[in-house]
């Protein structure tokens, strides 16, 4: 069984996380509906579907940060999401269909929920899950990766939304 703890210093990530979604939301609050809908030229998610995909992703995970916190002993499972690409989820929960106001709403208030219980619990950082791979492999997860992965997970996708931007040409201000 490996053992999965965060890297990076604690505050530092802590300090990240809690600034994730102001970041996103600066990113696309300036675009509109068909902006919010540009892809990259050489193919894949636009900016719409990145942004569900963050908030998804964190709400995924925070079942996971809060087991951990519960019940140590319990498996967190992906089972149920791992058979799928991630492509046959965003059509599953209409990505390219939704406004995004609500997956901001939601990331925020995820984050917000998560950062109010690890101030709470002096002991939340190092506790963990285990996880079990659909393979059968087993991994223990501290809530400081989980918190960690999360953090690096949004400013990654940022970047590439910046990158979207910049390809089709939309600058700051532009509606």
């Amino acid at each position: 069984m490996s053992e999965l703890k965060a890297t990076g210093e604690r505050g530092a990530i802590l300090a990240q996380y809690a600034d994730g979604p102001a970041q996103l939301e600066r990113i696309v609050k300036d675009l509109s509906e068909s902006k919010l809908d540009q892809a990259p030229s050489q193919g894949g998610w636009s900016i719409r579907e990145i942004v569900h995909h963050i908030a998804d992703g964190d709400d995924i995970w925070t079942f996971c940060i809060k087991m951990a916190l519960g019940n140590e002993q319990g498996e967190f499972h992906l089972d149920w999401y791992s058979p799928f690409p991630q492509t046959t989820w965003a059509s599953h929960w209409a990505y390219a269909k939704r406004p995004v106001h609500s997956s901001l709403a939601l990331l925020k208030a995820t984050r917000a929920n998560v950062l109010d219980l690890l101030a709470h619990r002096t002991d939340a950082w190092e506790r963990s899950a285990t996880i079990r791979e659909p393979n059968g492999e087993i991994t223990r997860v501290s809530v400081g990766f989980i918190v960690e992965m999360q953090a690096s997970h949004v400013f990654h996708h940022i970047k590439r939304i910046e990158e979207i931007r910049r390809e089709h040409g939309i600058t700051s201000g532009e509606l």
